[in-house]
């Protein structure tokens, strides 16, 4: 018989690009949950933030934000900053770009990651947020 089980996450960020490694709060999630095999899709919770794979270290860490920086500068001109006063422009379509959700197959209870590939959260927006994350795991 197929579940459905949905949890959430709460983490804290610094914005501004910080990249958090979530994979262990989501792997929990799929042990409490003693599901043996399915889907598991991971939702950041907002229009400013990113859920996505990388190998988290130092090194990538920094090169992310840097590429990102290039592309989708934070201090160009954005029509949504002026419509709203925020100045998180950048941050709403770098979150479109790399996408809000993620899944990932799981088997035996253990998600399916290469060695090196991680699950992180992307904080974009231009200040400290205390984000949710809905984990939601559908199998058996």
């Amino acid at each position: 018989m197929i579940k459905i089980l949905t949890k959430e996450i709460v983490i804290s960020t610094n914005g501004n690009c910080d990249i958090k490694n979530i994979t262990e709060s989501v792997q929990t999630v799929l042990k409490d949950s003693k599901m043996n095999e399915g889907s598991c899709t991971v939702f950041s919770i907002g229009s400013t933030a990113s859920v996505t794979t990388i190998e988290y270290e130092p090194g990538l860490i920094k090169d992310l934000p840097k590429v990102l920086e290039k592309l989708i500068p934070a201090y160009s001109k954005y029509h949504h900053n002026e419509t709203w006063g925020d100045h998180n422009g950048h941050s709403h379509i770098r979150s479109s770009i790399i996408g809000t959700s993620l899944t990932v197959p799981f088997v035996k209870n253990e998600l399916i990651l290469g060695t090196w590939q991680q699950i992180v959260l992307i904080d974009f927006d231009n200040r400290k947020r205390t984000r949710r994350i809905a984990v939601q795991l559908t199998g058996e």
